[in-house]
């Protein structure tokens, strides 16, 4: 199917977006263009409003509007606790909790070398470089191949340091039963048991 040169780099653009496929990219573009022009003109400001009014966090790496975010910005957060997550996003879900009161770290993304992703391009590196005073580094990235690596690259390091490193537990789900759950959760719980 040929399509008029602006839909088309509307769609090509779309498709850039992550988890964004051709025929979500055709559906999302079709879906703007029967938008009354003033939502299509809110959406845009909003996207360029963002890309100009929000950075990273000089401390944690967070999404800010300012120099350091709001969490940074709070005395009351315990400075002797971190939690290392992967994306700023996923401060949220910790945040959506209200039982964590310590700091945190955005690392930007996961170790993959097949995606040629190494310390080098993640935020290792400011890590490491508050972690004075620090007694606990919890490391909340993902139960997968890359952030179950990241995790254990990021203990080799700061273990030495004579801080305590923590990695959150995973297994089975609350309410979750013992014939429902895969192999690999199940093998997950029973290898992050804890004494009661």
């Amino acid at each position: 199917m040929l399509f008029a040169r602006p839909l088309a780099d509307l769609i090509a653009e779309l498709e850039r977006l992550p988890g964004i496929g051709p025929k979500s990219a055709q559906r999302l573009a079709y879906h703007l263009l029967r938008l009354p022009s003033a939502d299509t003109e809110r959406l845009a400001q909003a996207i360029l409003a963002a890309k100009a009014k929000l950075r990273f966090c000089e401390l944690c790496q967070n999404v800010s509007e300012h120099e350091r975010c709001e969490i940074c910005r709070d005395p009351r957060r315990d400075s002797h606790q971190i939690c290392v997550v992967a994306e700023p996003r996923d401060i949220a879900a910790i945040e959506r909790l209200h039982e964590f009161r310590g700091q945190f770290h955005v690392l930007h993304g996961l170790l993959s070398p097949m995606d040629a992703i190494g310390p080098e391009q993640l935020r290792m590196r400011e890590l490491l470089s508050r972690l004075e005073g620090v007694e606990e580094v919890i490391l909340a990235t993902n139960p997968t191949t890359e952030g179950d690596a990241t995790a254990l690259y990021l203990a080799k390091l700061i273990k030495p340091l004579g801080i305590k490193v923590t990695r959150l537990a995973h297994g089975m789900p609350v309410g979750g039963e013992l014939d429902y759950a895969d192999s690999a959760t199940l093998l997950s719980a029973l290898n992050y048991r804890r004494e009661l």
